[in-house]
């Protein structure tokens, strides 16, 4: 069962199912945005969106496409060791609840990057906007390689065409829907992932031999018995403590990363935001469950079945399985469900891109920009980020969920220590955001194998492409720069005057609740330091030989 051109054999089936997916989303998109006239409701909906809605749609937005393709073909290729690095990344948005997402909604804020603007000032705010562009960007790449693959299986045609025609129609729909219709039809797209990623999968369990069929997401553990029979390894961890300690880099990264972030914002309330931390807890535990029980099987089956992969179509994994082991319209349904996948993330990336830009940057240069100018910056910023995801694109990573993973580094290197810091200790500031982000930044871009290849931390392909090595070397030079240097530029004389230090002071008691302002709150120069000491204990750890 070997096959190089995997693809529908009837490529009208899935024209029409491709269509009528995006008939419905366009229609959607259009009826929820189609009052949005301020940059309030086209980037957070109002903020008047349910629990059970936004619970949806925070689960939608952080599968995205890769739930489908990119995390099977990395477990295919890693096995056990990659499951656990996704299992760590679930904790992103409730951490972003506890940690810091109703102390910024207590400021009214739009997006991470608002924070920073306010506790930090404007210069640190513009340079946090810049790279979380690139982190969006990096992070819909990953979506709009999925989306060709999926329009490539789908029509037989090339690659590079399904990734223009595709991405081209996606961008339309998102630039067309705003935050409400992204919002709306993430809900829609998380029920239609649930069901064409679970319902197939337990039919291919069927076929293969698993008696837990009808519940993947748990129940493929009775197969276990026969997997350590035909592949002893699989639940090999294969690399050392250091590897799997530096997934915090990442999980740290998704505090930082602004779509995900915005979902917050969305919520009627700060009691709604909660409420929907429940709803999005069961249905990404559910579906992720049945990701990590696809690549479970995608591995039994190439181990025991026949079945054979080439590296080439590793990121085909999901569809492959499908087309071997259920009907072809089972396969469209579930090609539907991934287009799906893709269109929820691409469309929390994309807005975030066009929020940096229109709020974050031009409306922070020109403060008295009407609202209508800003608007037309959004649209316009959304659209060319869409172009601009398709074109890097064109030459992609090996995985397609490579891209993301090194999205998640660049979030945690550059926003998520100012934001962690900034809400927790009062002695932050200026100085040190802006020598943090651009330090920590640049030394993880310099280390990332995408920019310079021969310059990179452990020479292991996956290891460093994922940022897992540079993250583990720059947050921890983020965390100690920000401290550091916020403590000795405070004791300053020829910066006092500078400094916002009351301003600081009185924001950070606000957006923690309190009515009243008192200096010990939030002040530890004892945690600054064991923070500082530890960290640089990190950093010298991450620059030891990895031995991969």
């Amino acid at each position: 069962m070997e096959g190089e051109n995997w693809q529908l054999s009837n490529p009208i089936l899935g024209l029409g199912v491709v269509l009528a997916t995006f008939i419905m989303f366009y229609i959607v998109g259009y009826i929820s945005n189609r009052k949005s006239t301020s940059a309030k409701q086209l980037y957070v909906g109002d903020g008047n969106v349910g629990p059970v809605v936004n619970g949806l749609a925070m689960a939608s937005t952080y599968m995205s496409l890769a739930t489908f393709l990119g995390i099977t073909a990395l477990i295919l290729k890693l096995q056990v060791p990659f499951i656990l690095l996704w299992i760590q990344l679930i904790l992103a948005i409730p951490l972003i609840t506890i940690i810091y997402g109703t102390s910024l909604r207590r400021m009214g804020a739009f997006s991470p990057t608002h924070f920073v603007r306010e506790r930090y000032g404007v210069k640190a705010s513009i340079i946090a906007a810049l790279f979380m562009v690139l982190v969006s960007i990096m992070y819909a790449l990953g979506q709009m390689i999925g989306i060709a693959i999926t329009f490539e299986t789908l029509f037989g045609i090339p690659y590079l065409t399904g990734l223009i025609v595709g991405g081209l129609i996606i961008v339309g729909y998102i630039t067309v829907g705003g935050m409400a219709g992204a919002t709306n039809n993430a809900a829609i797209q998380m029920v239609i992932m649930a069901l064409m990623f679970i319902v197939p999968l337990g039919a291919i369990m069927k076929a293969v031999g698993g008696t837990g069929w009808y519940f993947p997401p748990l129940l493929y553990a009775d197969m276990v018995p026969a997997m350590l029979e035909a592949l002893p390894t699989f639940f090999d961890y294969q690399f050392g403590p250091k590897w799997y300690f530096s997934l915090l880099a990442l999980t740290i990264g998704s505090l930082g990363l602004p779509h995900l972030a915005m979902r917050i914002y969305t919520a009627s309330s700060l009691k709604s935001a909660r409420s929907a931390m429940v709803y999005f807890a069961f249905i990404l535990g559910l579906v992720f469950s049945a990701t990590y029980a696809m690549g479970f099987v995608g591995v039994f089956a190439t181990s025991t079945q026949g079945l054979e992969i080439s590296p080439a179509d590793a990121d085909k994994l999901t569809i492959i399985l499908n087309l071997v082991y259920n009907p072809e319209w089972v396969t469209a349904l579930v090609i539907a469900g991934a287009i799906s996948a893709g269109l929820s993330t691409l469309g929390g990336n994309l807005l975030a891109v066009g929020a940096l830009l229109s709020q974050d940057i031009v409306a922070t240069l020109k403060p008295n920009i009407s609202q209508k100018a800003s608007l037309k910056i959004g649209y316009i910023s959304i659209f060319i980020g869409g172009i601009i995801s398709i074109i890097l694109a064109i030459e992609p990573p090996a995985f397609l969920v490579v891209s993301i993973l090194w999205a998640f580094g660049l979030a945690g290197v550059t926003n998520a220590p100012l934001i962690i810091v900034g809400v927790w200790w009062k002695e932050a500031n200026k100085y040190g955001a802006i020598v943090s982000s651009v330090v920590g930044g640049a030394l993880y871009i310099i280390v990332s194998p995408f920019v310079f290849p021969s310059i990179v931390v452990t020479g292991h392909a996956v290891t460093d492409g994922m940022g897992l090595s540079g993250g583990m070397l720059a947050v921890p030079v983020s965390f100690i720069l920000l401290i550091v240097v916020s403590y000795i530029t405070n004791r300053m004389p020829s910066l006092a005057g500078k400094l916002t230090k009351e301003e600081d002071i009185k924001l950070i008691e606000r957006i923690h609740g309190w009515k009243d302002i008192q200096s010990y709150r939030y002040n530890s120069t004892l945690g600054a330091s064991l923070t500082v000491v530890v960290c640089l204990g990190i950093f010298i750890w991450a620059l030891m030989p990895w031995n991969m």
